[in-house]
């Protein structure tokens, strides 16, 4: 079907019911109609809601790069849905297998610790390969379009299926009938085309009536906690308290948690887990004080390739992030900076499980779990 005849129900808050849209999902993180693509700037919240319109393959990888996008998922689905748009502008020409796996090389490059962009190129090129047999380009263009559009819904689903399998999970450890989880960086919707994965457990529990209190560390030098994850879940009416990222040890000792849950960017195959700085020392700090601790991850952030976390790329942020706060100066002039953005948590220290849209696993289970996924597939 020509993308103009295409119903336009792509746009996510279209595509969720009634009973799981929340107000923190309205912000809308991704717009997305046939030819047209809008990112929520996240470097202005909470303070300003701008869309910007994203028209070409080098406009995703600059939002991406510069942080107005961040999360594994939503960095892949920007980046192939403006793939998408650009498709439907014509801009491909009549090569469209080189224009493709250029763009998904430039993409890739954007932040290449996370794994969902570059498991979502491999994919996308090997589905356009196999389709390519036997098509016209204006077919296979319209197949690849429909491969990518699909991304929105499947994410969707999966962060659901997350929430819910983490939710349950947490809960038949416990005997009370609430419980209180600390959570690092942003995790949710705006981390995901919607409901998230860390943050969506937590939406899960409070669906349930068992989420007693939700704590989010500030995430520094970004402050994706403070910024984004205590805007989401306060907008949503989650019972939430800000922290410090130095006060954590603290708050595990005197505020009772029920379990520690987080995010990741990239798994390797025996559970090392890479996600956004402070999350190593969340992990150590919950082994000293006997919390289960969780990674919450769909199976597209998990790279099988890669046997440990010592072989994770580490992306380095500018030291601006850290010798200024909102234009202004924060630290001694000319003092050296080093500003990992990402660190990896060995899977010794993560005992509670890895929740994925499978089901919850160890991460020694993780591998055969997946390895199994995939040759069903």
């Amino acid at each position: 079907m020509p993308a103009e005849e295409r119903p336009v129900t792509l746009c996510l808050v279209q595509k969720l019911s009634a009973a799981t849209l929340s107000r923190a999902m309205m912000l809308e993180a991704i717009r997305y109609r046939p030819g047209s693509l809008q990112i929520l700037n996240q470097r202005l919240l909470p303070h300003q809601s701008v869309h910007e319109e994203i028209r070409t393959v080098q406009d995703a990888y600059d939002a991406i790069r510069s942080m107005k996008v961040r999360g594994a998922s939503a960095i892949a689905i920007v980046g192939c849905l403006s793939l998408a748009v650009e498709l439907q502008a014509g801009s491909a020409g009549d090569d469209l297998l080189s224009f493709l796996r250029e763009s998904l090389a430039h993409l890739t490059s954007a932040r290449p610790t996370a794994a969902n962009m570059g498991r979502a190129a491999r994919e996308l090129m090997e589905f356009t390969e196999r389709e390519s047999v036997g098509r016209t380009t204006e077919q296979l263009r319209e197949s690849v379009i429909g491969w990518i559009e699909a991304m929105l819904e499947r994410d969707v689903d999966d962060n659901q299926k997350m929430g819910n399998y983490g939710a349950q999970h947490i809960l038949s450890g416990v005997p009370r009938d609430a419980v209180s989880i600390l959570t690092h960086a942003n995790t949710g919707s705006l981390a995901t085309a919607g409901y998230g994965t860390a943050l969506g457990v937590a939406r899960s529990l409070h669906a349930l009536g068992r989420l007693e209190h939700l704590y989010c560390t500030e995430t520094r030098p970004g402050g994706e906690g403070a910024r984004l994850t205590a805007h989401e879940a306060a907008m949503e009416g989650l019972p939430v308290t800000l922290i410090t990222d130095s006060a954590a040890a603290l708050a595990m000792r005197e505020r009772a948690f029920t379990a520690v849950v987080v995010g990741a960017d990239r798994v390797a195959a025996n559970g090392d887990t890479a996600h956004q700085v402070g999350t190593y020392q969340l992990a150590i700090a919950a082994k000293y004080h006997r919390i289960p601790f969780y990674v919450v991850a769909p199976s597209t952030s998990c790279d099988l390739s890669l046997g440990s976390g010592r072989h994770v790329v580490i992306e380095e942020r500018p030291p601006v992030e850290l010798t200024s706060i909102s234009g202004l100066p924060f630290a001694a002039p000319g003092i050296e900076v080093w500003n990992p953005a990402f660190d990896v948590t060995p899977h010794q220290l993560i005992t509670g499980g890895i929740i994925t849209e499978l089901g919850v696993f160890l991460p020694s289970e993780l591998q055969a779990a997946l390895t199994g996924r995939l040759t069903a597939l």
